[in-house]
This record gives structure tokens, sequence and C-alpha cells, in this order.
């Protein structure tokens, strides 16, 4: 997935909540810029700055690889 994707994505469930840019900053604790570039599909957004946004929509993102089985991920989270 690409960050224009992740962009429509963030975008689409912060208007379906009813919220602002603003307002989904203010509650990620993130400036109200940060949502304008990830909407905008902006490359250069941190890596937990985007999972506070996420979180705050209650989007959740899971990793697949065929090296790595669920338990062992569930495993190093604890």
């Amino acid at each position: 997935m690409d960050s224009k994707s992740i962009g429509k994505i963030v975008n689409s469930h912060r208007k379906k909540s009813g919220l602002t840019q603003k307002q989904l900053a203010n509650i990620a604790g993130v400036g109200k810029t940060v949502v304008h570039d990830i909407e905008k599909g902006k490359e250069t957004v941190q890596l937990n700055t985007l999972m506070k946004i996420l979180s705050a929509l209650n989007i959740k993102i899971e990793f697949s690889s065929p090296l790595l089985k669920q338990s062992e991920i569930k495993n190093e989270e604890s």
C-alpha cells in the first residue's frame, strides 16, 4: 500500500467520523499540518505519527510476511 492510498483511507475515515483535520489532530495529539500531509500522500511522515492518527480513527494495520507467524508477532509485543 502506498502513501496516497493511506491518505485516501485516512481522509475517508475522518470525514465519516465527522471530524475536521484540526479536530483529528487534537485527538491524536499531532499538528493539523500532519493530518493534511498524510491525506495528501506525503511520504515523509514519521511512522509513530501516522500510527497516532490511525489509532485515533480506530484503523488497525496488520503486517504479513511469509517469514513470520502470527504467534511470533504477538510474543514480540509482550
